[in-house]
């Protein structure tokens, strides 16, 4: 008789938090290993935020919390929405959870039964699998490739609705791959959408900040399909507060309700002291602050060395990502390929080559739904980033 839950024993570990555990080991036993697997921003959190939180120890925001979030924050979340995106939503409609990962998690478990199919475009975030499968759902990968720089249409879209389809999981800025839809790919998404009053969609949209190309688009700015849409965000990345951990979500009052119920059985209302920073963070302009600004200037340079130093490896094909701080190349040229003790079959034995060879962690493809690539994150110094790709092109060069 197994010991462990059905449900615990085919959920699998995060891949990104599984590589970023093996760098850590490996570093341990005094290895010098870069990590370039884990989505963290490599800058600290502003110190306005981090005053306003001290502030909040000091005035005793001690105590549990509204299961919501307390009301100040869910105003700051509204105006957040109204001014950056121009949505409407009041604060009754705002949920407030323990990182953006709850805030989804929350909504697809409050929609979708089991036997529901759920749409997710691919490549996708990796803990989107593993929390429809917890739904005991059904996904349904739609895979777009590197030649459509990762972006899939809304004739793909349609063509996998069936009456069974409940949801569908959007992300734009994309991880892994960086990419961002126009404001005309996601009309066209929502034209289609429109037309299945029993669709809902999830808007991921937690890398809104990172964007190299201009504004940002929130599929909820269409007003005939506002009541469907599931806006997801938060302050992990754009404010550089991942140890935070704080998301939330502005939704329809009726989904809303239903997470703040199951909320209140899981885990009840958020730190506190994150709250009371997340009003700071959220109540300042990201136009104008200088943390942010930096931080994006940073970060396309950065991707541009990358770039630059990805497209002088042989067989490394690359798009050019428009947003958080990924490059997600096709790296299927070295299957089959070998040093003479490893045989390269997949990206999963293409990145443990490379973890062991050359110490440089990266995450294979197949954790986010594209077998043929690897995700590369570029949020680390320079330096750095110069001296993995090096040992990155020294490693493939030995594969024949």
């Amino acid at each position: 008789m197994e010991i462990l839950s059905k449900r615990i024993r085919n959920l699998s570990e995060s891949e990104t938090l599984a590589m970023t555990r093996i760098s850590r080991e490996l570093k341990a036993l005094g290895n010098d290993v870069i990590a370039l697997s884990i989505g963290e921003p490599d800058f600290n959190t502003p110190d306005f935020v981090k005053e306003a939180a001290k502030k909040s120890i000091d005035e005793n925001y001690t105590h549990y919390s509204p299961v919501p979030g307390y009301m100040e924050l869910r105003e700051a979340i509204s105006k957040k929405f109204k001014r950056d995106n121009n949505l409407d939503y009041s604060p009754e409609q705002i949920v407030v959870s323990t990182g953006a990962k709850q805030s989804i998690a929350n909504a697809v478990l409050c929609l979708v039964d089991p036997g529901d199919e759920v749409i997710v475009p691919t490549p996708y975030w990796v803990s989107y699998k593993e929390i429809i499968k917890l739904a005991e759902a059904v996904e349904i990968n739609i895979p777009a490739t590197i030649e459509q720089d990762f972006k899939v249409t809304a004739e793909q879209i349609e063509k996998a609705i069936t009456p069974k389809t409940k949801l569908i999981m959007f992300n734009s800025p994309c991880n892994p791959s960086g990419s961002i839809y126009t404001k005309e790919e996601l009309k066209a998404i929502a034209e289609v959408i429109a037309k299945y009053p029993n669709i809902y969609i999830i808007s991921d949209e937690i890398y809104e900040h990172i964007n190299f190309v201009g504004k940002h688009e929130s599929f909820a700015q269409f007003d005939f399909i506002y009541d469907k849409v599931i806006t997801v965000n938060g302050v992990s990345k754009g404010f550089a507060m991942t140890g935070w951990r704080l998301g939330f979500i502005g939704a329809p009052k009726i989904i809303a309700s239903a997470c703040n119920k199951f909320q209140g059985q899981i885990t009840s209302g958020t730190c506190s002291i994150s709250q009371r920073a997340a009003i700071a963070a959220l109540e300042s302009d990201p136009k104008q602050l200088k943390e942010i600004k930096d931080m994006l200037i940073a970060f396309r340079e950065r991707r541009d060395l990358v770039l630059k130093l990805l497209n002088d490896i042989p067989g490394v094909i690359t798009n050019v990502p428009n947003g958080a701080f990924y490059i997600f190349p096709n790296i299927s040229y070295y299957f089959g390929k070998s040093d003479g003790e490893t045989v390269i079959n997949n990206s999963k034995d293409l990145c443990m080559y490379l973890l062991n060879k050359e110490f440089v962690a990266l995450v294979p493809g197949e954790a986010f739904g594209s077998p043929d690539c690897v995700r590369f994150s570029y949020a680390t110094s320079k330096d750095v980033l110069r001296e993995a790709v090096r040992r990155i092109k020294e490693g493939l060069s030995k594969l024949k």
